[in-house]
């Protein structure tokens, strides 16, 4: 893999000329394709019955010009699987399914570019020599009870850190050994999580770093009600994570949450956003907010969130292949801009 520590998340950027791309939304993009989502696994439902839709979304988000994309295990976990009647050997070998399809995805994308020049995010080229990221993805406690409490983080009195620890310990170790270059776990939703997550972290022998990235649903505390610099310094306090920052929350609050996490971090800051919409739990759907942004805003926070110290930058639910190249193109006009000054 190559990929070990935080030097090497450092390097990846410089390498990448200051910042990176992350991917986008992926249930969106699989149901634009014909797969149907209508289940508690969510979007791992594909990688029963249908990995190469999946390998085409990465794909999609690959010529748009990601360079990280992100697992489709977020809501794959081995009891997930097993609910469904697989076995645990079963069960693990789905979750690493997820990272071969990422993988693949990765090789035909750099056989394409050996080939030739293709339509590429920028300048109507992508380079042969870019590098590209696998995450493997770790949703949430509460994604797995796919009730919307990872929006919450509300998971009652009896739900403990031992709890949390038990339920992730073997998909973590999974993952950790599937060939990914990361770890991305994604939408933390309370401190006791993340505390969790540094306790596995650091009680295995992991050979990959990991990022962290929570949620909010005001701009200020994650959406549990905890602090959000609390969280982002459980997560700068291990050695192991590479990068911490804020996923699935409205655009118009990401640039005070930069903010906050840089006081207490000087981790590498990531950051992508939803589209603005807020998630009803008992519809089970995306809904409309008076406070929605366009592709068209959402790409006109970009800059700012690079410049007050955003070196990760993606899209989350309801973003699309569009939206990673308008935020492609923005980045890479911007550091033309910077190289060409005196």
């Amino acid at each position: 893999m190559g990929f070990v520590g935080e030097w090497a998340m450092a390097d990846f950027i410089k390498e990448a000329g200051g910042w990176a791309v992350i991917d986008g939304g992926l249930a969106t993009e699989l149901e634009r394709y014909g797969a149907d989502l209508n289940d508690p696994l969510w979007s791992a439902t594909c990688l029963i019955s249908s990995p190469h839709l999946i390998r085409q979304v990465h794909l999609d988000y690959l010529e748009a010009g990601a360079e990280i994309i992100i697992t489709a295990s977020y809501q794959a976990t081995i009891q997930g699987f097993q609910s469904k009647g697989l076995s645990r050997e079963e069960s693990e070998a789905l979750l690493q399914r997820s990272v071969e399809v990422a993988r693949e995805a990765r090789n035909i994308f750099w056989e394409r570019c050996e080939e030739g020049p293709h339509d590429g995010p920028a300048d109507g080229k992508v380079s042969k020599r870019r590098r590209i990221l696998v995450a493997a993805s770790i949703g949430s406690y509460g994604a797995y009870l796919a009730d919307g409490s990872e929006y919450s983080g509300n998971y009652g009195d009896t739900v403990t850190l031992a709890t949390l620890k038990d339920f992730h310990r073997r998909r973590v170790q999974v993952l950790a050994e599937s060939g990914a270059d990361l770890i991305a776990f994604e939408t933390i939703p309370n401190k006791i999580e993340a505390q969790a997550y540094v306790e596995l972290l650091e009680e295995n022998d992991i050979k990959i770093p990991a990022w962290f990235s929570f949620n909010s649903n005001d701009g200020v505390n994650v959406v549990s009600g905890d602090s959000l610099p609390e969280c982002a310094s459980i997560a700068d306090s291990c050695k192991k994570v590479v990068a911490v920052g804020i996923n699935c929350t409205s655009p118009r609050f990401i640039h005070g949450m930069i903010l906050s996490i840089k006081k207490v971090t000087d981790k590498p800051i990531l950051i992508y956003p939803n589209s603005g919409e807020t998630y009803d739990a008992d519809r089970k759907e995306w809904v409309k907010a008076s406070t929605e942004v366009s592709d068209e805003d959402f790409i006109s926070y970009v800059s700012k969130w690079r410049e007050v110290g955003a070196s990760l930058i993606g899209g989350c639910c309801r973003t699309t292949p569009n939206t990673i190249r308008a935020i492609s193109r923005t980045l890479r006009k911007e550091s033309v801009l910077q190289t060409s000054l005196p």
